[in-house]
């Protein structure tokens, strides 16, 4: 018997933690691989879509920040209305999205922003827009605001509270139809959700076809690893604050993007991490409602992931 969790799972309080759909076996195996084969094609990728290694944060921050702008200010000269599906983490491109923006001088009054998810009770209520931990909040203080005079106008601003996220899909059918490019920006959680739409969530439908039309769900129930990432990357460790259940924005919205710009920078310093497995099953496992970031990479687009995320995935001591 292996002395490893494959090996010992059976009998520990880990049995029957992970998303049923998993197959651990297979998913050691992809993250085994050496990090030059990250970003080796697969089959099922979208032939525009491309993953980029940064060398570090900084590099990470600016290259997505550019992408975003570069994205509204195209749109802006082109005469036509954009459309952002838009994560509270990562962040760091916010900074230079605003950078960008007031440096081309760029305003965003053709610009619609839908926040993809935010923290709520079991019905699906948020807290106040203006609270610490409210994902609006974090918008506001991050990007709307910064932008000063070029900033987007407050009613294209969207926030996935109880009354406006069902809306979500109309308002966005609505504006494509009159000719604006929709773009999903994203980070990949730990248990692989895109938004907070969870792995858990495929064994409630019959196909991948009925998974791949869920909009949108309130008071959604989330996954202990996804609990335990935010305790460490937006609570400070103080699990006690994380709420178990938030809204969010499903595969019937975020897998109709136009584009997608994606980030993946879960490195936690002196060789730590909480993000390298994740990328490698985003990139390397085929597409299955079980591991919901795996339909990134049929989209066109491009996901950004600091270079160290790509391994080698091997034990070390910190």
């Amino acid at each position: 018997m292996a002395i490893d969790l494959i090996g010992t799972i059976k009998g520990s309080l880990l049995e029957g933690y992970f998303p049923a759909g998993w197959d651990l076996k297979k998913l050691d195996k992809i993250c085994a691989q050496p990090p030059e084969k990250a970003t080796a094609r697969e089959k099922w990728w979208n032939r525009n879509f491309t993953p980029i290694p940064c060398d570090s944060l900084e590099d990470f921050n600016i290259m997505l920040g550019h992408e975003i702008a570069l994205e509204i200010a195209n749109a802006g000269k082109a005469g036509h209305e954009i459309v952002f599906i838009l994560p509270v983490g990562p962040m760091g491109m916010y900074r230079w999205v605003v950078f960008f923006l007031k440096e081309w001088n760029v305003g965003c009054r053709h610009v619609h922003g839908f926040n993809m998810d935010e923290w709520s009770d079991h019905a699906g209520n948020t807290l106040p827009g203006n609270n610490p931990g409210a994902f609006q909040n974090a918008m506001e203080q991050a990007f709307y605001g910064p932008l000063g005079k070029l900033t987007v106008p407050k009613n294209q601003r969207h926030f996935a509270t109880r009354r406006e996220l069902p809306k979500y899909g109309g308002q966005i059918r609505a504006l494509k139809e009159k000719g604006a490019r929709l773009v999903t920006v994203f980070g990949i959680g730990r248990a692989c959700h895109i938004a907070f739409w969870e792995p858990h969530f495929a064994a409630e439908f019959k196909s991948v076809n009925e998974w791949k039309t869920q909009e949108y769900r309130l008071g959604a129930m989330l996954h202990p690893m996804t609990i335990e990432q935010n305790a460490i990357t937006s609570f400070k460790s103080r699990t006690t604050l994380v709420p178990t259940t938030a809204n969010t924005v499903g595969p019937g919205l975020f897998l109709k993007s136009d584009k997608i710009i994606g980030g993946a920078d879960g490195s936690l310093g002196r060789g730590m991490m909480w993000q390298g497995m994740s990328l490698w099953m985003t990139l390397h496992h085929a597409p299955t409602p079980w591991i919901p970031s795996t339909f990134m990479p049929t989209l066109a687009g491009k996901l950004f992931f600091l270079k160290e995320l790509a391994g080698p995935l091997e034990p070390e001591c910190n």
